[in-house]
């Protein structure tokens, strides 16, 4: 048992005055008669409120006493529990290409992955996030953090067309690595997420992968997409059109990305498999967390001021009841 705030024990101080004005005021209250012998009143016998005639006062002073106690705030320290470590990094690289807009997901790609990104999030409250987009470049919409309600609002607030257009796979996971590459965690993942083949970009994204590699991260890669044809919208002379276009995944590459940095790599085509596929990810990783026991604090204060309280309220029940009568 420790206390989290133990400078309330002075307040026990003050029991030294009120002692001490109690003895003088019972002094005060009772009244002398002068008798040659006291032998006739040796016989009486004296009244049970005699031996309990300083009792209200007692119970004031236990009452005072565990009031301070739960002021102090007693913490117990004897409870034990196994949890997982807050250990795992994330960064989740999100294509915001221009078809990412393709309506084979609903209400398109983009917006679906913006969905089921933020319910992954949540589900994760002990680890750090962070966010980078790519199109035909790349940069960082939010770096690590355990303030998953900032990346939620970022990831809420992507849009395509924020960057120049295409599809820079490398540059993506290269920004990602580079925002991995300094930490401490047990466990260092990139979320890649893109629809298209690379296009854009300096960086290989083989090379990424390696880089990567070096730096012991993992990466699970998601192409997003249907098989075959997805109604994409064009703008026309006559205004937006919705045009059947063909789904290009490079998956030969996603799959060597996933597999040179021990990841995986998962095929989404519609929202539901999306879905799941974070929620496997989100099991992989947990499995993967090593467990340590710790030692888990316990408030106690709630159990010493309601004994404080009942004390209290005796008291002055006996006050003014059966010891009304009695200074």
């Amino acid at each position: 048992m420790n206390y989290k705030n133990p400078e309330f024990f002075y307040l026990f101080l003050l029991f030294i005055p009120m002692i001490a004005w109690y003895i003088w005021k019972q002094k005060k209250m009772g009244a002398s008669i002068q008798f040659s012998s006291d032998m006739g009143f040796a016989k009486i016998p004296k009244s049970w409120k005699y031996y309990f005639r300083h009792s209200v006062f007692v119970l004031f002073l236990s009452s005072m006493s565990f009031l301070i106690m739960a002021l102090a705030r007693p913490q117990s320290s004897n409870s034990w529990q196994n949890v997982t470590t807050e250990g795992i990094d994330i960064v989740i690289a999100l294509d915001i290409s221009s078809s990412m807009l393709a309506m084979d997901f609903q209400p398109n790609r983009l917006e679906a992955a913006k969905d089921v990104a933020t319910q992954f999030i949540s589900g994760r409250p002990n680890d750090k996030i962070g966010l980078v987009v790519f199109s035909g470049e790349s940069f960082t919409q939010c770096p690590l953090t355990t303030d998953h309600a900032t990346v939620i609002n970022l990831f809420h607030n992507i849009e395509s067309g924020m960057i120049e257009d295409g599809t820079a796979i490398g540059n993506g996971l290269a920004t990602a690595v580079s925002r991995l590459k300094e930490s401490n965690a047990i466990s260092r993942v990139v979320i890649l997420l893109t629809d298209g083949e690379n296009n854009r970009g300096e960086i290989a994204p083989v090379t990424a992968a390696e880089l990567a590699k070096t730096f012991g991260i993992r990466v699970y890669t998601v192409g997003v997409g249907t098989m075959g044809m997805a109604p994409y919208p064009v703008q026309t002379p006559f205004g937006v059109q919705v045009r059947d276009m063909e789904v290009k995944i490079d998956e030969p590459t996603l799959q060597k990305i996933a597999a040179t940095t021990d990841g995986k790599y998962f095929r989404a085509t519609n929202n539901n498999s999306l879905s799941e596929i974070y929620k496997e990810i989100d099991k992989l990783e947990k499995s993967k967390m090593e467990v340590h026991e710790f030692s888990k604090k316990e408030e106690q204060y709630l159990k010493y001021a309601i004994a404080g309280a009942l004390l209290l309220i005796l008291g002055l029940a006996l006050k003014t009841t059966i010891f009304r009568n009695i200074p």
